[in-house]
């Protein structure tokens, strides 16, 4: 017979990613250093650490083999860190997720405990029309909010520390790992994105704002700024749990 570890693994689920946005800031890799627990050490790019925002939204989603019409749909945010870690001698590469909401009760009930990743309640406004679109995320708690105005265009924003969209995607494409605080701190849940394809796009930003990212006393004045985003659209995936890992305290991976 099957053992307990067994017979409780999380399913492995499928579905359609709708819509995808990566809204990325360029920070202090000290600063965020001091936000990341063992063994979790920030991935640079150009000598900057990377921080930001994945708003998604998934549609059709279940267990993998059921068919499309029992699935489910979710509007999501999770504010994300790029980060790399060691593992058996092996560098690995992926994301932290320090906050994830959504906009789906069922989520927050099966989050961190059939699926990895605990996942706190939100409201979201959405409009899109033309390639623009306009989002916003409200906390259910009021800690956190996230608003992001923009339109899909063929180049980065001005000023990226990437050179171009090929540099873009290659450095997100490898955050396919996300890792998340759960069991009171002390271990993390890990899930992986699998994507039949990797497509993504610019999107010009005309505003932005996160509580997150926007607090002064996480992120002091100057050891923040907005960078570039991007999107991706009606993308098949799936998502897969991994094993969990045992978290140190921050920062003592420097």
């Amino acid at each position: 017979m099957p053992d307990a570890a067994e017979t409780m693994r999380p399913p492995e689920l499928q579905g359609v990613i709708r819509r995808r946005m990566l809204v990325n800031f360029r920070a202090d890799p000290g600063v965020v250093r001091r936000l990341l627990p063992a063994p979790f050490k920030p991935k640079l790019h150009a000598g900057h650490a990377l921080v930001g925002i994945c708003l998604i939204r998934l549609e059709a989603i279940r267990p993998t083999g059921w068919p499309a019409w029992c699935g489910l749909s979710s509007e999501n945010a999770a504010h994300r860190i790029a980060v790399e870690w060691e593992d058996d001698g092996r560098r690995r590469e992926g994301v932290f997720v320090p906050r994830r909401h959504t906009g789906s009760r069922l989520n927050q009930l099966a989050g961190g405990r059939i699926f990895p990743g605990q996942h706190l309640a939100a409201d979201f406004t959405i409009d899109e029309a033309a390639g623009s679109i306009r989002l916003r995320m409200q906390a259910k708690d009021r800690r956190t909010t996230v608003e992001v105005v923009g339109k899909e265009t063929d180049a980065l924003q001005a000023g990226s520390c990437f050179a171009d969209l090929a540099d873009s995607s290659a450095f997100f494409a490898a955050g396919s790992v996300g890792y998340s605080a759960n069991h009171g701190g002390a271990r993390a849940d890990g899930l992986e994105l699998v994507t039949d394809r990797w497509t993504v796009r610019p999107l010009q930003v005309e505003a932005v704002t996160s509580s997150f990212f926007d607090d002064r006393s996480v992120f002091p004045a100057g050891s923040i700024c907005f960078d570039h985003a991007l999107i991706m659209r009606d993308i098949p995936h799936r998502w897969m749990a991994l094993p969990d890992i045992a978290l140190g305290a921050p920062g003592c991976c420097g």
